[in-house]
């Protein structure tokens, strides 16, 4: 009797395929032996989908490499260059400063979804995605999320689409205790949330999800639209300390796996015996 033919999704793990299973990432041959927390985003470009990216700001020391936005006529939505490389809030210039003070080496891309009004549209938001995962962009950071229930399935399929094409969404956690918003609940994605300790390195790892990680996020001085800088609370603020680390994890380990990344990002987590005070984000920005 011929033996059981294998399944589809077993064809990789054959006798005749396993050496494709080899691979040079930061697990081989055991626990990773770099210290990627000291590099520098060198070789990493990351996507910051936002209010657009003020380009001349010396915050972002003249790494924004391209700027686009998301632009919609009735029932068309198209991406275009934006040559003026502006934001029309400073939200963006925020994220982009958080991200070159920790990765100045990472190159960055602004995707402008957001208005003046600081709002978008959700399906602005999904094509956005989209894009960053066409470009093959490996790092990007969304201080924004929908509630829009219609597009929970559109938003799973594209941070899955991200997950498997090995790009690291890090979404910001909503300010509203409970509420939920998405991408940020899916596991996909890097979750954060605000912490109140002042210092961009110091970052938590909860065991216990959605939101998986904790940066500082509570009275972060910013940079802000009009070269101008100011001091702000919220997720939003959060969520740009874990996508730095992320680039210096990835300018050190270019071909680790989001579920490589995200263990060694959880590895190097501090150690929650430090003291906090304070009280949580309240999302307002001072």
């Amino acid at each position: 009797m011929n033996p059981r033919p294998a399944t589809a999704w077993s064809e990789p793990f054959r006798a005749d395929r396993r050496e494709d299973l080899h691979r040079g990432g930061p697990f081989a041959g055991g626990a990773a032996t770099h210290d990627w927390r000291a590099a520098g985003g060198r070789g990493v470009t990351v996507a910051i989908v936002d209010s657009g990216v003020e380009r001349d700001h010396p915050a972002v020391g003249g790494r924004l490499v391209r700027s686009v936005r998301v632009d919609i006529d009735g029932d068309e939505v198209s991406i275009v260059d934006d040559a003026d490389a502006g934001d029309v809030v400073g939200h963006g210039t925020a994220c982009a400063g958080i991200i070159h003070a920790l990765a100045p080496e990472a190159q960055l891309v602004s995707v402008r979804v957001l208005g003046p009004d600081n709002r978008g549209k959700g399906i602005a938001f999904a094509h956005a995605l989209d894009w960053v995962i066409q470009e093959r962009i490996p790092v990007a950071n969304l201080s924004l999320s929908s509630r829009n229930e219609a597009l929970f399935a559109t938003f799973h399929d594209l941070v899955d689409r991200a997950y498997f094409g090995n790009c690291l969404f890090v979404c910001s956690a909503s300010n509203v205790p409970g509420q939920e918003s998405y991408p940020s609940l899916f596991s996909s994605v890097v979750s954060v949330a605000a912490h109140d300790i002042p210092d961009p390195l110091t970052y938590f790892y909860n065991p216990r999800p959605p939101v998986e990680f904790g940066a500082w996020g509570v009275a972060v001085p910013v940079a802000w639209r009009g070269a101008g800088s100011t001091v702000a609370t919220g997720n939003s603020f959060a969520a740009p300390h874990i996508t730095g680390m992320l680039a210096r994890l990835r300018s050190v380990y270019p071909d680790a796996s989001p579920f490589e990344a995200k263990s060694l990002l959880a590895q190097g987590a501090t150690d929650p015996a430090v003291r906090t005070s304070g009280s949580a984000a309240s999302g307002r920005r001072r």
